[in-house]
């Protein structure tokens, strides 16, 4: 089974058209089981990013309606979320002094970094990375993980 680790600027694409959605959904909403694991700070921030099309008026009423009840059905049987932990906490502030990141990206890094060490020590093939912020891709990249970018993706 692969593992992908979903960064929030991926995520987002499950749910809505953008550059790269149809690739993202065929690889992780395909037939081939995987694990999609990412931070729990997932859920407030594409809560947020959803809250914002609606207000923006960029998602009606019942666009947003449906939205928050397919990325909740997710939250139980897709995603597998990681607890922000003290020593990830830790890992990210020392990942923001080597990287111009924001926060929220530091904390999806170090959580994908520590898991891809997980992986590594259960004798587990890497995890992947699903990011769609150059930056982060770079610094996970410089980190060693393996990065996908769904912006980069071929088109289907």
């Amino acid at each position: 089974m692969s593992h992908y680790y979903l960064d929030s600027s991926a995520a987002v694409k499950l749910y809505v058209a953008e550059t790269g959605a149809n690739w993202l959904r065929q690889l992780l909403l395909g037939e081939s089981p995987v694990a999609v694991i990412s931070s729990q700070l997932l859920r407030v921030e594409l809560w947020s990013a959803f809250a914002r099309r609606r207000r923006e008026g960029a998602l009606s009423a019942s666009d947003f309606a449906q939205t928050i009840i397919w990325f909740t059905e997710h939250l139980h049987d897709l995603y597998r979320l990681t607890p922000m932990t003290e020593p990830l906490l830790q890992t990210a502030c020392v990942l923001l002094e080597k990287y111009p990141l924001r926060g929220a990206d530091a904390i999806h890094l170090a959580t994908a970094t520590l898991l891809n060490q997980q992986l590594a020590a259960a004798g587990l093939p890497p995890l992947t990375f699903l990011g769609a912020d150059a930056h982060l891709n770079q610094a996970a990249l410089s980190e060693g993980l393996v990065t996908l970018d769904p912006n980069q993706a071929p088109s289907s």
